[in-house]
């Protein structure tokens, strides 16, 4: 066998293999559903509530604005004149849209330098770590996700200078957060016990 198609062979296995399913799940409206097609994600819903205390409907309302479900979801590229791109808008990445250099102190802070923003447990825990650090900096509580939210887009500093005052579509967005976690929390407590 020619080394150019060994090499080839081997491409194609690797490609094959694939860095996991990052497609959203169907019915985002539906925490039951979400939950059902998805087990995994529940586990980790849960795990983070024993391990932070934020609430499941929390952490699913704040993921959900952050990336729809969409395990490897990036933000848009800039465009100069229209055409020319320019690199992404900021390093937000994964699940929780979580920033570099956020991450990296999160793994550094968590000594969970394995984590990866793209695995719904890493992510689901890093945002456990983020909302436990502004309820301790700016008293926001846990099961508050409209506040949440806002913190978590602000940042801790941002928020405490209360910058989305200025922002109606980061305040209309976060009322919407606030919407989803109530209909999710109400979801959850019907669903089969097995999900939830």
């Amino acid at each position: 066998m020619s080394r150019t198609l060994r090499a080839l062979v081997l491409l194609m296995v690797l490609a094959s293999c694939g860095g996991g399913n990052f497609s959203a799940p169907r019915n985002l409206d539906n925490a039951c559903s979400i939950l059902s097609q998805r087990p995994k994600y529940g586990r980790a819903f849960k795990a983070v509530e024993r391990r932070w205390g934020v609430p499941v409907h929390v952490q699913m309302a704040t993921i959900y604005q952050e990336s729809k479900f969409v395990g490897n979801a990036r933000t848009p590229f800039r465009y100069v004149a229209g055409v020319i791109p320019m690199g992404r808008q900021s390093s937000a990445y994964g699940y929780a849209q979580a920033l570099d250099a956020t991450w990296k102190q999160y793994q550094r802070e968590t000594r969970n330098y394995r984590a990866r923003r793209d695995n719904i447990r890493d992510a689901t825990d890093f945002m456990g770590w983020y909302m436990t650090t502004t309820r301790e900096k700016n008293g926001v509580s846990l099961s508050d996700a409209r506040n949440q939210y806002l913190a978590y887009h602000e940042g801790h500093t941002g928020y405490a200078r209360k910058s989305y005052r200025y922002k109606s579509w980061l305040l209309r967005i976060s009322s919407a957060v606030e919407a989803r976690s109530d209909l999710y929390q109400q979801q959850l407590q019907s669903c089969p016990r097995r999900i939830r």
